[in-house]
């Protein structure tokens, strides 16, 4: 009896959360850091989050994906502050395996679970236009020694976001999911950092939330222990400190594009947990880390 009168308090803890969060949407960054035995029980959360009410949209990355396609290719790989560095035959690898593989594996899992899902990139409807990232720019904002003749190639950032196959999709009773590749005005394909992508796309949909699913707990101080909540000014800082590192930079830049675009909230958590999402938008106590302006 214990038991089933937890399980009814774990439920009746959840009701507000249905409540504020009913019709609203959620953007979901799917990491490519996650493993293969966690997709299932994202689907499921994604699809129990569709059933109350929420619209899930999901951006995903795939670099560990990428990276062993290129290995297998014989292709070195290069970073510069945590974004790859995109030549044309990287470009090419990166478009397959995003959009042929990646993108078709999350759709399948959550079709497997009973939901609605559809596949699509930036390409389509023109949702993502994008340009040749300005990586000047962005060693200058966090501090990052500049290298010589730094130069990314197709890697991409967002000039806008088209968001009405996405509210097309969403409206008919499916779960969007997006690759983060797109093109520029004269057609040029870019490879995107899927954060930033989804930080813009949940900028460009009003989102109530974005969360970033990855595979560590959330951002870790010095002594590697969870900060759970951060402002701009401290997270500034800890770049500088090189606290905030690799990837983690990215995630942590596109936490406050999300918050200048009007999102209300962005969250880092940890996408291995069983249940991670589910934990974080229906219980009181959430996990990882909490971004604020």
């Amino acid at each position: 009896m214990k038991d089933l009168i937890h399980k009814a308090e774990t439920l009746v803890e959840a009701l507000p959360y249905i409540k504020d969060f009913h019709g609203k949407t959620i953007v979901v960054k799917y990491g490519g850091s996650i493993g293969k035995d966690d997709l299932t029980n994202f689907a499921s959360d994604l699809i129990l989050m569709k059933y109350v009410g929420i619209k899930p949209v999901v951006v995903h990355g795939g670099g560990p994906q990428i990276a062993e396609s290129l290995e297998k290719l014989g292709i070195k790989s290069e970073f510069i502050a945590g974004l790859r560095v995109t030549d044309e035959k990287t470009m090419e690898v990166a478009e397959m395996v995003l959009v042929g593989k990646v993108n078709q594996q999350i759709i399948a899992a959550i079709q497997y679970e009973g939901g609605k899902a559809v596949g699509l990139s930036g390409k389509e409807g023109n949702t993502i236009i994008a340009k040749k990232i300005e990586i000047e720019k962005i060693l200058k904002q966090n501090g990052i020694k500049k290298p010589k003749k730094p130069d990314l190639g197709k890697v991409g950032e967002v000039v806008k976001i088209n968001p009405e196959l996405i509210k097309s999709l969403e409206d008919s009773g499916y779960i969007p999911v997006i690759a983060p590749i797109g093109t520029d005005y004269d057609g040029n394909t870019y490879n995107i950092n899927a954060d930033h992508v989804a930080g813009k796309i949940a900028g460009a949909l009003n989102a109530e939330k974005l969360i970033l699913l990855t595979n560590v707990p959330g951002i870790l101080d010095n002594k590697k222990n969870l900060i759970s909540s951060l402002t701009e000014s401290e997270a500034k800082k800890l770049i500088k400190k090189e606290t905030i590192s690799s990837g983690m930079i990215p995630k942590v830049n596109c936490a406050f594009e999300a918050l200048h675009e009007g999102v209300n909230k962005v969250h880092i958590i940890d996408g291995t947990v069983k249940r991670a999402l589910i934990l974080e938008i229906f219980t009181d106590s959430g996990i990882g880390t909490e971004i604020m302006v």
